[in-house]
């Protein structure tokens, strides 16, 4: 999609409408007056699923579990995290995907299992960096290697993990067999253990497998597939290809 062409000090730039609701003029103006909803408003990008928009809603210094309201699209408190246990990577959602008949159909034949359904929330995203970034509601570019086949009470919820674009440490990481397994080993006990209660004995989470690169790719492309089905609505938003 061309953008507008920009004379500024001197030179002519191409910018981007895609911010902006594209060739559609009343989208173009919503997204000029109005803060974008994170899983709507703002796009997938342009160059996904290879590179992707990152919605973050939790950093690893937050002991509340914060989590986007659907309806509003504001960031609000989901729970206190019962236990001490800290998200210990930028966690959140890609925009304009969803969970739902493609995503469950890949996940049942990767873990071998009949039945599943996808959880009809956006698809999570974990992003790595070496940055310490202080809060979330925030948006960053990220570059998915891999991700964890997660069953949350028989529902697919796969978590994405991706790398934060031109990240001096993680930045050049290509596949999840790259992460150091400290950090991973953290990343999987946080999610096997962020919903349990006190006194608890049986969770209902899961992680079938972890899965690189490929996979990945495949999962963020069927889950942009469900989002274009469930809301057809917004078509004049979505990328040109994927």
């Amino acid at each position: 999609m061309k953008g507008q062409r920009v004379k500024t000090s001197g030179k002519t730039t191409e910018r981007s409408n895609e911010a902006h609701g594209g060739s559609d003029p009343f989208q173009r103006l919503l997204g000029l007056m109005f803060k974008a909803h994170p899983w709507h408003g703002v796009s997938i990008g342009q160059e996904a699923p290879d590179v992707v928009m990152a919605y973050i809603e939790i950093v690893p210094t937050d002991t509340v579990k914060y989590e986007v309201d659907k309806r509003s699209g504001f960031l609000k408190v989901d729970r206190p995290q019962r236990f001490s246990n800290c998200c210990p990577v930028y966690y959140g959602l890609i925009p304009q995907t969803y969970s739902g008949e493609q995503v469950a159909g890949i996940f049942a034949k990767r873990a071998r299992r009949k039945g599943m359904v996808g959880d009809g929330d956006p698809l999570d995203i974990c992003v790595l960096s070496e940055k310490s970034i202080p809060h979330s509601d925030i948006l960053l570019t990220a570059l998915p290697i891999g991700g964890l086949s997660m069953a949350d009470g028989g529902e697919a919820d796969d978590k994405i993990i991706a790398v934060m674009r031109d990240d001096a440490v993680y930045g050049g990481f290509t596949d999840i067999s790259q992460c150091p397994s400290a950090l991973m080993d953290r990343l999987q006990h946080y999610f096997l253990t962020y919903k349990s209660a006190p006194g608890t004995t049986q969770h209902k989470v899961e992680i079938t497998s972890v899965y690189g690169r490929e996979e990945a790719l495949k999962v963020i492309r069927a889950s942009h597939a469900d989002y274009r089905a469930q809301y057809p609505e917004l078509s004049s938003l979505w990328p040109k290809q994927l």
